[in-house]
């Protein structure tokens, strides 16, 4: 993935930018319309391109994992095919709807274990399998996987989230580094920065994200922001 950037406010330093994947640009600042699992509800992909001229939506993982299932997207070729959307595509983690299944997850340094909000089945998402997963997949940028803090959590659990999240994030660009795309296209990954309403904690998931940093890595994506956090 490439990133140019056109322009920048001097005075409230906005910006707008293009990258550009294989399935075609993007113009930041972008709304992206979310397709949780494989189309955007109650919008044909005709009105998405011609009306809303979506230029990129997204898939997430947990959602695609459990339903229609990996088998299914291989089978028709990643999720390009299966939704028939030549545009770009952004797959989360998981790691959102892990955290809104708080009563029945189990968060470890191996990875978050899981039930199923279909059927109750217990599934395991590790930093590897997660790649995995998002090769299977096929979106043209990735997440890593991480811990989606609360946003009212206390300085010591913060920090303790944020150690985890960074040992997964070493496992999985080590594991996306070693391991190529499916589908002929390429793919890209962003780390995911946490650290919840704390400024130090914010700085250090920044400057471990960095040390980690090489061609594989297309941006970063800024962890929160609406898990609770007060408005200010």
């Amino acid at each position: 993935m490439k990133f140019v950037l056109e322009a920048t406010d001097t005075r409230t330093h906005a910006r707008c930018g293009t990258f550009t994947t294989d399935h075609g640009s993007v113009q930041t600042p972008i709304f992206m319309p979310v397709g949780t699992v494989g189309s955007v509800k109650g919008v044909y992909h005709r009105d998405l391109k011609e009306d809303i001229h979506a230029q990129i939506i997204l898939g997430n993982t947990y959602h695609l994992y459990l339903r229609p299932g990996l088998d299914t997207l291989y089978r028709a070729g990643g999720l390009h095919r299966f939704e028939n959307w030549d545009r770009p595509i952004l797959t989360d983690s998981g790691g959102f709807q892990v955290f809104s299944l708080t009563p029945i997850r189990k968060l470890t340094p191996e990875g978050c274990t899981f039930a199923s909000h279909i059927d109750g089945s217990r599934h395991t998402f590790t930093p590897e399998n997660n790649v995995e997963t998002q090769r299977m997949i096929g979106a043209d940028i990735v997440m890593a996987l991480d811990e989606c803090c609360p946003g009212d959590a206390d300085y010591a659990y913060a920090s303790k989230s944020l150690k985890l999240t960074q040992g997964w994030l070493e496992r999985f660009a080590r594991h996306f580094d070693e391991t190529e795309p499916l589908y002929g296209y390429d793919q890209t990954m962003f780390p995911i920065i946490q650290g919840c309403v704390y400024p130090d904690l914010r700085r250090q998931a920044v400057e471990h994200a960095l040390s980690l940093d090489n061609d594989n890595r297309g941006g970063y994506a800024i962890g929160g922001l609406a898990v609770g956090e007060p408005t200010e």
